[in-house]
């Protein structure tokens, strides 16, 4: 018989550390956040309104409101952007914390937009997940189905940006699903098998 668990650790993974530290700042950073989530709102409303259309560091800038610019492209995305999720994974230093950042090791500054902006998007998804975790213990596989369920109600409000990059899942989920996994599936076959879930659902 599986005893129904609890899991803690969802509470305070690596992404989600990166996002309290960010989101919930009164500091400085809280400004940073601000200006990361005005880029993460002109990702998603290119990709959601002209899913054909090349995505670019200018049609973000220019999408951006009330004022995108070059320079605070590049605070919040590419090689020199302040607080970039992948930093933390690195920075974590754990096995599966590195595979995770190796998976999602971009050298294009708006491929590493799209997938904070992934992170941004599903997050409200995660939210309600965690907190049914915390109301109602169940057992792994439950929780994986739980998941699962999260993502597609995800995929299927936000088709085109669950598509966007051959249809790479939320970095968070991923991770997610390893800690459901206790170490049991690598980054590379956990981010695969969330990729061709998306895919069946959009």
């Amino acid at each position: 018989m599986t005893l129904a668990i609890t899991t803690p650790e969802l509470g305070n993974t690596v992404i989600g550390r990166w996002h309290r530290r960010l989101s919930s700042n009164p500091s400085a950073k809280r400004s940073h956040w601000r200006t990361k989530t005005i880029y993460f709102l002109a990702v998603a409303g290119l990709v959601e309104s002209a899913p054909g259309a090349p995505l670019t560091w200018k049609s973000i800038v220019d999408a951006a409101q009330p004022r995108g610019s070059r320079s605070t492209f590049y605070e919040v995305a590419g090689a020199h952007a302040r607080h970039p999720l992948i930093d933390d994974l690195i920075r974590d230093g754990r096995v599966d914390s590195i595979q995770l950042a190796l998976v999602y090791q971009r050298n294009d500054a708006v491929a590493q937009l799209v997938d904070e902006t992934k992170v941004w998007s599903y997050w409200p998804y995660r939210e309600r997940l965690l907190a049914a975790f915390a109301s109602a213990p169940r057992p792994p596989h439950a929780m994986e189905e739980a998941l699962t369920r999260s993502l597609t109600a995800w995929a299927k409000r936000h088709p085109h940006l669950a598509a966007a990059l051959e249809y790479t899942p939320p970095a968070c989920a991923v991770e997610d699903l390893m800690v459901l996994m206790h170490g049991r599936v690598a980054a590379v076959r956990a981010a695969a098998v969330i990729t061709e879930r998306l895919r069946r659902t959009v």
